[in-house]
């Protein structure tokens, strides 16, 4: 039976929990508000299947190919405006769905405190999906679900990071030609525990109930987020060096174990498609940056290739050399580093305020006198010979949250 004694060997993918036949695994809540598989012994026949399902437990070849790779954008500009970046699965979870069939991602929950896998099959739903969330999502019975509509007939489109996708082609054990998995390139997922203490922070703090959060504010801008208040609506713009939140997750001391040592970014990609924002985009096709974001596309699959050369109409498209496409997105082939106060951390969620958590480990990194220099240097140099103004070599993340006041 499966039995996690070393943490970091568990990516939550819940593949043992669909696969059981006698339903007698659960998901348990750790300190740091991580699930991990518990078996209950008593009902528990022995049958190994939540082992073989493990992928952890699985030998795929290490990643060696370079894939065709692209920068895409869609036609719409509505879409693209809702999207991380460039509104690329949005195109293809449409598709699917006039095809009479369905897409399963990841949807904020109602209460908005936490994430999980949802299917839909109406395109009004897909707003739901869109965007970015930036805690571990919570798969539940989704990998049984997709089977009985691949075993229907339906055609499915899968959508979520990478363990997660490994997870799904573990647990279906046999290829499905109506099945379409799409990999969003991942940094590494935060504590849902952490989110749900900031959320209650915020709620606390303007003593407002939040109502909408989207991580990935677009109006001002592919990169640029701001701070605006409104009357009895407060809109909160917030960028990574800004939001308490996402500077612990950029900074990685709020991340699940396995996420220090990713097998699945060492093994080749189980997914027909791979999508992420095009960090870097203004350097590698400056022509592609308007400021409204760019999606970097890596075709890992025959199926992938053609359903993006059915779809052509839809979108603009430009071919880049796979190390261009990836050499600002290393978190498709790396993992991120271990703080040494990670372990810490969570021991001072559980006991401290968020006040007093964001005071200990947000502090301003020091960055000397010549690297700021340099820094500056090299904006005025771009704003000089990049097309739109200011170019920005590195990626930031933004978070928005809507609040309604409940006493002035």
């Amino acid at each position: 039976m499966i039995n996690i004694v070393d943490k970091s060997k568990c990516c939550g993918c819940q593949a043992c929990v669909n696969i059981c036949p006698k339903n007698c695994i659960t998901m348990e809540i750790d300190a740091e508000g991580f699930l991990y598989p518990k078996v209950n012994e008593s009902i528990c026949v022995n049958c190994s299947l939540c082992e073989k399902v493990c992928p952890f437990n699985k030998e795929t070849p290490i990643r060696e190919k370079k894939p065709d790779t692209y920068a895409a954008k869609i036609k719409d500009d509505d879409v693209r405006n809702q999207s991380s970046s460039g509104g690329i699965f949005s195109i293809l979870a449409n598709r699917i769905i006039e095809e009479d069939g369905v897409v399963y991602g990841v949807a904020m929950a109602e209460d908005l405190k936490s994430a999980h896998h949802i299917r839909i099959e109406n395109v009004e739903d897909l707003k739901l999906l869109r965007g970015s969330k930036y805690l571990q999502a919570e798969t539940g019975d989704i990998y049984s679900r997709v089977k009985i509509d691949l075993e229907k007939g339906k055609k499915v489109l899968f959508s979520g990071v990478p363990c997660q996708i490994n997870g799904l082609k573990s647990f279906l054990r046999k290829e499905y030609e109506n099945l379409l998995m799409v990999e969003v390139i991942c940094h590494g997922t935060p504590s849902p525990a952490l989110w749900k203490k900031y959320f209650e922070y915020l709620e606390n703090k303007f003593n407002a109930k939040i109502e909408k959060v989207n991580f990935r504010e677009k109006r001002n801008g592919w990169k640029t987020f701001g701070l605006i208040e409104d009357g009895e609506r407060i809109s909160q713009y917030l960028n990574q060096h800004q939001d308490p939140y996402m500077q612990m997750f950029l900074r990685d001391y709020c991340l699940r174990p396995s996420c220090y040592n990713c097998t699945a970014k060492k093994l080749e990609s189980m997914a027909d498609l791979t999508i992420a924002d095009f960090w870097g985009i203004q350097d590698v096709v400056p022509e592609m940056d308007d400021d409204k974001g760019t999606s970097l596309v890596i075709v890992q699959s025959e199926k992938g290739a053609k359903i993006l050369e059915r779809l052509k109409d839809k979108y603009v498209r430009v071919r880049v050399s796979f190390e261009d496409g990836v050499k600002s997105n290393p978190a498709y082939y790396k993992s991120c580093s271990k703080p040494t106060e990670r372990d810490s951390f969570f021991v001072d969620m559980n006991s401290m305020s968020f006040d007093e958590l964001q005071t200990k480990y947000c502090k301003p990194i020091k960055i000397s006198f010549i690297k700021r220099v340099e820094w500056k240097i090299k904006s005025i140099i771009k704003q000089m010979f990049v097309r739109g103004g200011v170019s920005h070599s590195k990626f930031e993340y933004g978070l928005l949250i809507l609040l309604n006041k409940e006493d002035e």
